[in-house]
């Protein structure tokens, strides 16, 4: 196959980059990066790049400025327009082509799901946040960023061409740059629970995630998809056994003034952490995807011990309390 991917220089793209080209697929990666490996965009308007997209099978769309930030005004708008304005111009280079690819991945975000507690989200089901009356001000603006991202996708005018908006949860990979890696340093410095550590947290280990692209690939399903395990953990439970996966038992709980500072000193949102995500992938589940890792206890075990093979010599002998 040809498969294009738009923002494909990311933590996800190199994934997904890596695992197409071992299979022999032809990957064209998509990149405003000047320096990166890729065929240059702007992510905003048509150039010559919407060539690739013209006789590709599929489009992958990862697209999108990180969340993993602040959300000062500026940031706030770079989150928003590089979705929106991504999706809109890969929809304008499909709809313009002689031979449009017959499948659209869109990447979106499981956020899009109200915070909750008490039930599962699931696509049949789930309730789409915003709403929400006790969340903070932060929470709704990731939750229309979300909407407005997927509501690009479908004002696509691309008859010929199936659509898919993959709703992800954390996809957790041993190699850096993910919130696997973030979590793992979480733990090792010995902190345990974010806030009273009873949000959910959904994940879907990286290898069913590219399982779950290849067979979307393969069979008709369109709109929305979570790609997300079948066992999301509250957080206090998720972080236990991350750190019984690693070896260590020191768990200093991290909530209120604490957990402030450290988003602050790490330059990211409590938000990313806080909001309960109860992700269900119900749709997966009734047309037949079988994970290879259901559970995060075999997936945590997995994962440490791919990081510690892959990790310098240096960063895995630390002290005893890490």
């Amino acid at each position: 196959m040809k498969i294009v991917i738009p923002g494909g220089t990311g933590h996800l793209g190199r994934i997904l980059t890596d695992s197409f080209r071992r299979r022999g697929d032809e990957v064209v990666v998509l990149s405003r990066n000047v320096e990166a490996p890729a065929r240059l965009w702007d992510g905003r308007t048509l150039g010559d790049w919407a060539a690739e997209v013209d006789g590709a099978d599929v489009v992958i769309n990862l697209a999108g400025r990180s969340v993993d930030c602040r959300y000062g005004a500026k940031e706030r708008d770079e989150i928003l327009r590089s979705r929106v304005d991504s999706t809109r111009v890969v929809g304008e280079a499909i709809a313009r082509a002689k031979r449009p690819p017959s499948l659209w991945l869109q990447a979106s975000t499981a956020t899009i799901y109200a915070h909750r507690y008490d039930d599962y989200n699931d696509e049949h089901t789930g309730i789409i946040g915003g709403h929400e009356p006790d969340v903070p001000e932060e929470w709704r603006f990731s939750v229309e960023v979300a909407k407005a991202w997927e509501q690009a996708l479908d004002d696509a005018r691309t008859p010929c061409t199936r659509k898919v908006k993959m709703r992800m949860a954390m996809i957790m990979s041993a190699t850096p740059g993910g919130p696997f890696h973030a979590l793992l340093r979480h733990v090792r410095l010995g902190f345990g629970r974010f806030g009273d550590g009873r949000q959910y947290m959904s994940w879907i280990h990286e290898r069913d995630f590219v399982r779950a692209i290849r067979w979307l690939i393969e069979n008709d399903l369109e709109g929305a998809v979570n790609l997300a395990a079948p066992e999301p953990l509250p957080c206090e439970a998720f972080l236990s056994e991350l750190r019984e996966a690693w070896g260590t038992s020191l768990a200093l709980p991290v909530h209120g003034v604490a957990l402030q500072l450290g988003a602050m000193m790490f330059r990211t949102e409590p938000e990313l952490v806080l909001k309960s995500r109860r992700v269900m992938p119900q749709r997966l589940m009734e047309h037949g995807f079988g994970f290879d890792f259901t559970t995060w206890h075999d997936a945590a075990r997995d994962l440490c011990a791919r990081w510690r093979r892959a990790a310098p010599e240096s960063e895995v002998r630390m002290p005893a309390v890490w």
